[in-house]
């Protein structure tokens, strides 16, 4: 099965991809200015990789609560789930860490370089994602809206 993996930014949005390897992949990021754009490369992609599932990293507080930028995600992924008229499943994945995590190895100067490009952003996608892979059950976060629509 192919999965896509995404880092969502309000500038990039880092992507990763996997197939039934189950090894996740960074990709080329999602840089343009036009968000018109950014969403025609990304169901081109979709469509063109086949993607049967997406994981969306979904940050969370370190205490573990929504806050701003969750519900930010949320309105991207139902964004998401409506332009794929959902026929593919979004799925929510802690991220808390990962950018912290893709950019350890680097320093300081490279992360800079390496966050213009959307190469950290890819990164922490192919981090979400492998996380996803690895734990499917235990990684994935339901939203309140869900939580509150199916309990």
């Amino acid at each position: 099965m192919n999965r896509l993996g995404i880092d969502y930014g309000e500038k990039r949005w880092g992507l990763a991809y996997s197939d039934e390897l189950g090894v996740a992949t960074p990709l080329e990021a999602i840089t343009q200015s036009s968000i018109d754009q950014r969403w025609e490369f990304l169901l081109e992609l979709i469509r063109q990789r086949r993607i049967a599932e997406t994981v969306v990293g979904y940050p969370l507080n370190m205490d573990g609560t929504v806050g701003f930028k969750a519900r930010e995600v949320d309105a991207f992924i139902d964004e998401l789930a409506g332009k794929l008229e959902n026929r593919i499943p979004v799925f929510r994945v802690d991220e808390r860490l990962t950018s912290a995590s893709a950019s350890e190895s680097w320093s300081l100067k490279k992360q800079k370089q390496e966050r213009r490009s959307g190469k950290l952003d890819s990164r922490a996608a192919a981090l979400i994602l492998q996380d996803y892979l690895d734990r499917p059950d235990s990684a994935i976060i339901q939203s309140e809206n869900e939580e509150n629509h199916n309990g």
